[in-house]
This record gives C-alpha cells, structure tokens and sequence, in this order.
C-alpha cells in the first residue's frame, strides 16, 4: 500500500525542533530539497504498486529517494547513512520527516529495497525533470536580462514559423567509460578453488540431510588446497606451471558436482540455501566456460564469468594505461551544458560509437532541434556516424576523412583544438563521479542496485552543478543590485 505525501509542501520553518530555534533556510540540504519535484517523482513512484490501499504501508518516496542521494552524496554505507540521518535534523527535513526524533527513520536493510524499489529508469527520470527544469529557468534568466527593446529569438521549434526546420543549436559531449564493480581481480585458478571451496560446503550440508551412518563421500580438499596453494604463493608462475594446476582444480570442481549430482538424486537439493542453489547454477556455468578455454587452449570466451557472487560482472577491455582490463558495468553518458545524462548502460561490452545517433535524437525530441556540433573522440568517427551527421547539418568533431588539404589545415587545426577543450568538460565528469561520488567502485552487490546506483551518482552531480549555479545567480545578483546602488547614490 502507497499513500501520497508530497502533495503539501513542509516548509523550514514547519519543521518542528524540540530544542528550539528553526532551521536555516539557506543551508545545502534545504536548497536541494527545493530542487526535486517530489510530487512528480511520487506519481511516477507510485506506479509500481499494485494497490493503492492494500498491505503494510510503504515508506514514502521522499523517504527513499532521499536516502539514497544522501548516501551517494556523502559517500556513506547503509549502516552509516541511517546514523547519519538520525543525528542530523536537516537530513531529517531533507527526506520528508515534519519533526526531529531521535529514533532512526527506518532500519538500514531497507536501504537495498529502495534501490530495487526505485530502479534506474525512476532515477533517470527525476534526472531529466532537474535537467529540464534547469534549463528552463536559465532560459526565463536570460529573457529577462535581455533589454526591454531587444526582441525575443525563437529558440523552440514550436516557435517557428511556416513550419521550417529548427536551425541546428548547442553542442553534445559524449563519451564512455567503465563502473568497476568491487570485486577481487580474478584469475582463473582463483575463481576454480573458490567455486571448489563453495561445492565442498554444499556437500557438506548435503551430506548432513542423508540417513545417519552413511559414508561421507570423499573429496580430497585438502589436498586440493595444497596444490592450489603450492602455484598461488609463488611471485612468478610459468605457463606450463599454470596449465597444469588449473587442470588440477579443474578436476577437483568435476569430482564435487558428480558427488552432488548424487547426493541430489538421494536427498534432493531442498537443504541448499538459496544463496546457495544460485552459487551452484553459477559454478556449473563456470566450469564449463573454464573446461572450455582449457581444452582448447583460448583465453577467450562469451559472456566470461568474473566472479560467483556477481555473475553478472563482465571484463570490459578499456586499453588504459593503468589497467588493460576493468570489470563492471559500460556506460555511456552525454553532456549538454555541464549536465550529464545516462545514455546507454550495459553489462557487455559494447562499441560507443553505435549510441551517435541514438543520443542525437534524444537530444532533438528533448530541445526540438539538432545539435549544432557533436564532440566525441574516434571511436565515434565511422562512416556512418559521418553520413547520419552529415545528413542533418551536424559537425562531428574531428579530421575528415581522407587526405587533408593545406590550405584548410590551419583552420581545421584550431577547430580541433577548441573541441578538445570543450570535450574535457565530460572528461572531468567521469573525475569528479569516480573521484568524489564512488562511480570508481560499485559496492553495491546486485545487478538492479548496481545500476541504480550508477544512476544515481549522475543525479547527484546534476543536483551539485544546479547547487552551484544557484549560489552563483544569488551572488551575482547581489552584486549587480550593490552596483546600482553605488551608482545611484554616486
């Protein structure tokens, strides 16, 4: 059961403090909550109930969406984002609460159900929401310092008159990049004597459910963890050395399914937890892919299996200098006028290039027109890239191709030049997410929370620029009105 909340705005001064005094209204967490459209999130929100007015009573979605901004925000764990909440009167007002109380809101387990609650495509559209309203408001700041003679320009293609195509305005940043999930860097013959380690406990519970006095089946682990740790000790293995140990505990793993094989054909499957019979789903998978490569001597295979706890980790071949190989989830972003937005996110490794055109006719169906130039490095400069933009009147940065003429070299030089500069802006995004806002190491461990947080981290740094803007309007304001007094009084 959902009931709406949001309908009734809680002003600062609403909020009830029990030691007295009243909050400040030009505090941080006042501001952002000032920013989001939580009645429009609500709506959006509740339409993931089935009733309306059936079951326990379901937090609020200021409760939960607000937590987990303050979580990514503050770069906090479950745990210590409820403590943090229930000291802080101003995260309290922040995520909807009327009063101060000294008892936590909710228990920090709940943190996880909102993620999976609310999903990447709500948090998407709440970054869309703040993007666009934004973008609106500036627009109504730069009519307004207009003079009062000046005309106004149509910038909209409902404005347009005779219905011709909108000219081409703004530009588009886009780039990709790798969300590494918080994983232990996996090497073969780990991954095989972890999956090993997992199947023994499997037997051992398996074993338990039998008829007393039955002979224990036989599964030599400790022998296989001499050998195991005989080749992990070492600073330098061989391959031959590596071949033969990961033959080793390729068939220790095939000795532990038979037996559970039989062990479930006796006793069935029904003492596993479900923990458990999900790690056994991953393990058999597992082998075979490893079975596989060691048979026919590759180290290459589809949909590769990184990690048993996250099947859904894959290695993303990134060819920097700091690491060749990182292992989470792709994500594509795209930025306009210092904003970012989540244009594609996948578990598999994708080329960037394919999501040009996609981005572009958001980007239309959002402004009402194309974007006057697109800024993206080579891996967006294929020929059809250059045909789809071309096509549209849209500048791709970048050489053309073919032979470059001499006499537009120079031009074309510092035009370069410009777009580089300007693609660092997206450049520092993917800094400021992985440095500051833990876009660098995904802690979360599901598949569904994993991408909600990568989701969440743009919404955070969207709400931080508009943070920023606002403070400099109000600064720039009072500069200007002090001028004019100055003036006047002159």
């Amino acid at each position: 059961m959902y009931r709406a909340t949001e309908r009734q705005i809680l002003l600062p001064d609403d909020f009830f403090l029990p030691f007295g005094g009243k909050l400040n209204k030009e505090n941080r967490w006042v501001k952002l909550a000032q920013m989001i459209p939580w009645y429009r999130v609500e709506e959006h929100y509740g339409e993931r109930f089935k009733s309306w007015s059936k079951g326990q009573k379901a937090y609020s979605v200021r409760v939960a969406l607000g937590a987990l901004i303050i979580q990514e925000r503050l770069g906090l764990s479950d745990r210590e984002t409820v403590r943090q909440i229930t000291e802080n009167p101003y995260l309290q007002y922040f995520i909807g609460l009327s009063s101060f109380q000294e008892e936590p809101p909710f228990h920090p387990s709940l943190m996880t159900h909102f993620r999976k609650r609310l999903g990447p495509d709500v948090i998407q559209q709440v970054n869309e929401w703040i993007v666009m309203e934004q973008d609106d408001r500036d627009d109504s700041d730069d009519r307004d310092d207009m003079d009062p003679g000046q005309p106004e320009a149509n910038t909209t293609a409902d404005s347009e008159t005779n219905s011709e195509p909108s000219v081409n305005q703004g530009k588009l940043l886009l780039d990709a990049t790798c969300a590494p999930a918080d994983i232990a860097y996996p090497t073969d013959l780990s991954l095989l004597n972890e999956a090993r380690e997992k199947l023994e406990k499997m037997i051992d519970v398996l074993h338990a459910a039998r008829q007393p006095g039955q002979r224990k089946p036989r599964t030599y682990r400790e022998k296989a963890r001499k050998a195991y740790l005989a080749v992990a000790k070492q600073r330098r293995v061989g391959p031959r050395g590596l071949r033969k140990a990961i033959g080793k505990q390729l068939r220790f793993v095939a000795r532990d399914l038979r037996i559970i094989a039989k062990l479930r054909d006796e006793v069935g499957l029904d003492a596993l937890s479900a923990r458990q019979h999900r790690q056994l789903l991953v393990i058999q998978e597992l082998y075979r892919q490893q079975e596989e490569m060691y048979r026919g001597r590759t180290r290459r295979i589809d949909d590769r299996i990184v990690s048993i706890s996250q099947p859904h980790v894959r290695p993303i071949v990134r060819g920097k200098v700091r690491a060749n190989v990182e292992f989470g989830a792709k994500v594509a972003i795209s930025v306009v006028d210092g904003y970012a937005r989540l244009e594609r996110l996948d578990w598999d490794s994708f080329h960037e290039g394919h999501t040009l055109q996609a981005a572009v006719e958001a980007y239309r169906e959002r402004y009402g027109h194309y974007p006057e130039a697109v800024l993206a490095d080579k891996a967006y400069r294929n020929r059809e890239n250059l045909r789809y933009c071309r096509e549209r009147g849209i500048r791709l940065s970048g050489p053309p191709l073919g032979r470059p003429s001499k006499t537009t070299r120079a031009g074309q030089v510092r035009v370069e030049r410009q777009d580089a500069v300007e693609r660092n802006e997206i450049e520092g995004k993917f800094g400021e997410g992985k440095r500051l806002y833990g876009l660098g190491l995904i802690r979360a461990r599901l598949q569904a929370t994993s991408e909600t947080v990568i989701a969440m981290q743009l919404l955070v740094m969207n709400l931080e620029r508009r943070l920023r803007l606002l403070l400099y309007f109000v600064l720039t304001r009072l500069l200007r009105s002090g001028s004019v007094i100055a003036l006047t009084n002159s």
